[in-house]
């Protein structure tokens, strides 16, 4: 029941610092040790060329929704979004600096960020200011990947764990908005639409966090 409730009242990662309360004293891991170099890169190339990074690329718009019921339609042709939730509907010139928003703009703009990062963090790996190393792992191969810049919380950190296919299969958060280290939710419910491949469901032992409506073209 808790489970169900938790999927519909979802708002970002914010959803998460509540969570975060809750499972404190069932996991708090320290950001692992992991090791830069050739093979970081080459795990990395792998999951990026395994989703169709390429074609990701060439994508001009992306739609979905995410839970709590935000609603984006993304023109990554003209770099600019249109952001819905309960009685708001904003348009975001992404070219624009943040700090030219007004207060109901930069909520948007903190969703639209927070929100896609659920959907296309995989093809973010190679991002201006990331940070990419190997961990070692009894179940998969880690992929651990800090932004030191970008975004609205820099210095988070992710450690993917990824399959023989170079699917990642789940991912480990230390964020600065989540009070604990090393919550796991698992990258599931895969799509592919034009040739590209989207992760629709995020299950954990505390939270289900489903992607719909998803639309490319």
């Amino acid at each position: 029941m808790i489970k169900k409730i938790l999927k519909f009242i979802g708002i970002g990662l914010l959803t998460l610092i509540i969570l975060g309360v809750l499972t404190f004293l069932f996991v708090n891991e320290s950001v692992p040790t992991g090791t830069q170099g050739v093979e970081a890169e080459e795990l990395a190339d792998e999951m990026l060329q395994a989703l169709n990074k390429p074609g990701f690329d060439t994508l001009s718009m992306i739609k979905f929704t995410y839970p709590g019921g935000h609603s984006y339609e993304w023109n990554r042709s003209d770099n600019n979004v249109r952001v819905k939730w309960g009685e708001n509907d904003v348009f975001l010139d992404l070219n624009s600096s943040p700090e030219s928003y007004d207060a109901i703009e930069y909520q948007g703009y903190k969703y639209f960020i927070n929100d896609s990062f659920w959907l296309i963090a995989p093809f973010k790996v190679r991002d201006n200011g990331v940070v990419r190393s190997t961990v070692d792992l009894k179940d998969g191969r880690g992929l651990l990947v800090t932004y030191t810049s970008g975004g609205v919380t820099p210095g988070d950190s992710y450690l993917w764990i990824i399959d023989d296919r170079g699917f990642p299969k789940a991912w480990k958060l230390w964020t600065s908005n989540v009070p604990l280290g090393g919550l796991e939710l698992k990258w599931g419910g895969w799509v592919e639409q034009e040739g590209v491949w989207f992760s629709t469901f995020h299950p954990s032992k505390v939270i289900d966090l489903e992607i719909t409506d998803l639309e490319v073209q």
